[in-house]
């Protein structure tokens, strides 16, 4: 992938008078995590702030991060309409997350629906992100990755120039290690959406949902 996708991208896209996403939250966010117990959850690429906003709401405490600081003001604008008990649970930090790492934190839930990563180096690479992300996940808590199939029909043309922005379910599964991860979904969904235009689209996702296992105690000395 290019470095189209950088800092300076993203500030250029949400620099526009209209909201680049639909300020509502991801579809599969909501079927995954709605029956969770709220806790301290990451939302890695929050964007727009829809996630973030509707976590906070359901009593979870959120650290979203983007990489965008313009994302991060129309995020805190639109969280700022409903009120200080959604906003008090926000933390909005503007970072990138390909180097950024909380310090001294874990989280019960960690989030991350689509991001683009420039892959123009190992370690700013899908795979690698996944990775710290991954381990950015409490001991019991969740991991959350949604992205685009590879048959995801939609983001055709981006597939052709980025291949490696595409994923599957089952390959995230199979970089967990299952000593330590239960994977509770990993699966390919299809949906129909509208665009801004009206029309009617299909989009296709990968769907990860996996399970870090709780931290077991050692064992007495006899």
């Amino acid at each position: 992938m290019s470095e189209e996708f950088g800092k300076e991208y993203w500030e250029e896209r949400y620099r526009g008078h209209t909201a680049v996403w639909s300020r509502r939250p991801n579809p599969q966010l909501v079927a995954e995590a709605g029956e969770l117990s709220p806790g301290t959850a990451l939302d890695a690429g929050c964007g727009e702030g829809a996630d973030a906003i509707w976590l906070a709401s359901r009593g979870w405490r959120v650290t979203a991060v983007d990489i965008a600081s313009a994302a991060l003001r129309r995020a805190r604008e639109q969280a700022d309409t409903f009120g200080a008990d959604v906003t008090s649970r926000i933390d909005w930090v503007p970072a990138d997350l390909t180097s950024w790492t909380p310090t001294g934190e874990h989280f019960d839930l960690v989030s991350a629906h689509y991001i683009h990563v420039a892959a123009s180096r190992e370690a700013l690479s899908r795979e690698a992100l996944q990775r710290r992300l991954a381990a950015s996940v409490a001991p019991g808590g969740t991991l959350l990755i949604v992205g685009h199939h590879p048959t995801d029909p939609h983001t055709s043309a981006l597939r052709a120039s980025a291949p490696e922005m595409f994923f599957t379910a089952e390959e995230v599964a199979g970089s967990l290690d299952p000593d330590r991860w239960d994977i509770a979904v990993a699966e390919t969904r299809t949906r129909s959406v509208t665009d801004h235009d009206g029309h009617e689209i299909t989009i296709r996702d990968a769907v990860l949902r996996a399970s870090k296992r709780p931290s077991q105690p050692d064992a007495a000395t006899p």
